[in-house]
């Protein structure tokens, strides 16, 4: 039985963690499609050497959760708490590996002018941002209601990547020398709409950890 203030305090301090890797996570999507829309190869590589910095973070936030069971020996729903942190974490590193591929991908293309002005690129980004801070918002508050709002998110941004999609196909067809940009830039919109999924599987654990019930919110 875990000693109750101490328990709820270093569960606090978890989460704090928790939030400040999806805070990092969000800045490495913002620079990402900063340094893509802008073809920065500087600011590129600032979101692929924040990654490790990530990287870093899991580990610590991992160890985290392994002494506060080992030493707390937490009750059931705390446990349940404990467990869904650890995919947390694990869906957040993977949305920060996919910021670092977007960053990839720029430095690919930087040195040619982008064959279009980017518009939903950049409101995939903005709307994954935000899927991120709900979905964390919701675990740390237990909020279900709001993981919900996660799923017509989704759908917003899954929609932005087929017309991403459509449209890239277009310039692709009526002229070959577009290919190659055009090819990196429909995967950078498909790292986006990855993210968002991560996002959505963050509220699907709230949600089984709130109700026991599962929950699909990529439907």
């Amino acid at each position: 039985m875990p000693s109750g203030r101490t328990f709820h305090a270093d569960l606090k301090e978890l989460q704090q963690e928790i939030l400040r890797m999806g805070s990092m996570v969000e800045e490495a999507i913002d620079l990402a499609v900063t340094a893509l829309k802008e073809q920065d190869v500087e600011k590129a590589k600032k979101v692929r050497a924040g990654d490790e910095a990530i990287d870093d973070l899991e580990l610590e936030i991992e160890d985290r959760c392994v002494k506060l069971i080992a030493t707390q020996q937490p009750m059931a729903k705390d446990l349940r708490k404990i467990s869904v942190a650890f995919k947390v974490i694990t869906d957040l590193e993977r949305m920060a590996d996919y910021a670092s591929d977007i960053a990839k991908a720029t430095m690919m293309i930087a040195e040619q002018p982008l064959i279009k002005p980017l518009i939903d690129i950049p409101r995939m980004a903005k709307l994954a941002q935000d899927m991120v801070r709900k979905s964390l918002d919701s675990y740390v508050n237990e909020d279900v209601e709001l993981a919900m709002t996660l799923a017509e998110a989704d759908d917003e941004v899954d929609s932005l990547h087929l017309q991403v999609l459509r449209e890239l196909l277009t310039y692709m067809m009526e002229d070959s020398k577009t290919i190659q940009q055009a090819t990196y830039l429909s995967f950078v919109s498909r790292y986006l709409e990855r993210i968002a999924d991560h996002a959505t599987n963050i509220g699907e654990r709230v949600i089984y950890m709130v109700t026991g019930k599962r929950q699909d919110l990529n439907e």
